[in-house]
C-alpha cells in the first residue's frame, strides 16, 4: 500500500442506500410512531439496495487497490433506535461502512464538515438545497428504472452550468437568449468560469484518478452538456486552468442526453435541471442538484429519510 493514499468521503441517506418504500408509507400515512414502531419490528429484516446502493459497492470496492481511500458516511434524519434497522441491513449487504449520523429529524448536512465528506446523497431534496445554500456538494436522487450498463469502471457524468460550473453563463441564456450567451461565451473564452458546486467533488475524484497509471483506472468522468461551439471553449480552458483532466467531454447542442449516457456507461449523472434528471432516470442514477436560476426554492412535504 502507499503511504498517502488519496481520500474520499460520501455521506448518504438512508433512503438513498435502501429501499425504504415501504417504511416511508407507514409514516406518510400514519405518523411517526407507527413508523418508529415498524421499524423496530422489522429490525431483523435486511432492506432491499436502494438507487444509490451499487454506486456506493462500487466506491467501497476501490479500497481493494490500497492505492485509494473511499469512505462512506450515513446521515440519516432517523433516530439511533429506528435507525438500527439500516445498520444491521448494511451489516446484510457486507458493506463498510462504520459511521455514521442520527439526527432525529434534524438537519443532516451540519454534520459533513465534521466528517470530511465531499458530496452528500440524499432523497430528500430540502436536505440537499440545506448542504447546497452552505457550500457542500449535494445531490436528490431520483427512483430510477434499474435499466443499467454493467461497467467494470465507475463512470460518474456531469452537467456544466450550475453543477461543475457556475449558473453565471445560464443566467444570460435566460435572460437574454441563446444569441447573447453564445457572444458572451465566446468573448469571455480566455476567462475561466466561476466553480458550481460540484468543482470540488470532481477535483477529489481527478485526485483518486491520479493515484493509479493511467492505463489501469477503474474510475471515468464525463462532461454532458447541451453546450456546444463556440460555448465548448471556455468550459475546455476553465478546466485546463483548474488542472482537472475529463475522460470524455460531451457537447450536444441540445440534443437529449439521455441515450449519450447510455452509450457513455454511465453509473450516476448530476443535473441542475429536474426535467433532464426525470429523462435520464430511465438509464442510469440522476442526481438533481438544486441549485441555480433554474431552481427556485419550492420544496413539498418531508419524508422521513
Amino acid at each position: 500500500m502507499i503511504s498517502n493514499p488519496s481520500r474520499l468521503t460520501l455521506a448518504i441517506s438512508s433512503r438513498a442506500l435502501f429501499n425504504l418504500q415501504e417504511s416511508d408509507r407507514v409514516f406518510r400515512e400514519n405518523g411517526l410512531k407507527a413508523y418508529a414502531e415498524y421499524q423496530v419490528a422489522h429490525e431483523k429484516q435486511p432492506l432491499q439496495p436502494g438507487d444509490a446502493f451499487p454506486l456506493v459497492q462500487k466506491l467501497l470496492g476501490l479500497n481493494s487497490s490500497g492505492l485509494v481511500e473511499v469512505e462512506v458516511i450515513l446521515l440519516s434524519r432517523n433516530s439511533a433506535d429506528t435507525g438500527l434497522r439500516v445498520f444491521n441491513s448494511i451489516d446484510h449487504h457486507q458493506l463498510d461502512i462504520t459511521r455514521a449520523a442520527f439526527t432525529g429529524g434534524t438537519p443532516p448536512y451540519r454534520y459533513m464538515a465534521p466528517f470530511g465528506c465531499q458530496l452528500f446523497l440524499s432523497t430528500d431534496p430540502i436536505d440537499v438545497a440545506d448542504a447546497l445554500d452552505n457550500g457542500m456538494a449535494a445531490a436528490s436522487i431520483l427512483p430510477g428504472s434499474g435499466d443499467r450498463v454493467d461497467s467494470p469502471h465507475l463512470n460518474f457524468a456531469f452537467d456544466a452550468d450550475a453543477v461543475v460550473f457556475s449558473d453565471e453563463a445560464e443566467r444570460i441564456y435566460q435572460s437574454e437568449g441563446l444569441t447573447a450567451f453564445s457572444e458572451n461565451e465566446r468573448r469571455e473564452a480566455d476567462h475561466p468560469l466561476a466553480g458550481g458546486p460540484f468543482k470540488g467533488f470532481l477535483a477529489a475524484l481527478h485526485e483518486l484518478q491520479m493515484r493509479y497509471p493511467k492505463d489501469q483506472c477503474p474510475i471515468r468522468t464525463a462532461l454532458v452538456t447541451a453546450r456546444s461551439a463556440p460555448a465548448h471553449e471556455r468550459v475546455i480552458k476553465t478546466l485546463r486552468s483548474w488542472q482537472i483532466r475529463l475522460d470524455e467531454s460531451l457537447f450536444l447542442g441540445g440534443r437529449r442526453k439521455t441515450e449519450f449516457l447510455r452509450a457513455y456507461g454511465a453509473d450516476i449523472f448530476f443535473d441542475d435541471q429536474a426535467e433532464h434528471c426525470q429523462l435520464a432516470s430511465h438509464v442510469v442514477v440522476s442526481g438533481h442538484v438544486p441549485h441555480g436560476i433554474k431552481n427556485p426554492r419550492l420544496f413539498p412535504n418531508k419524508n422521513h429519510d
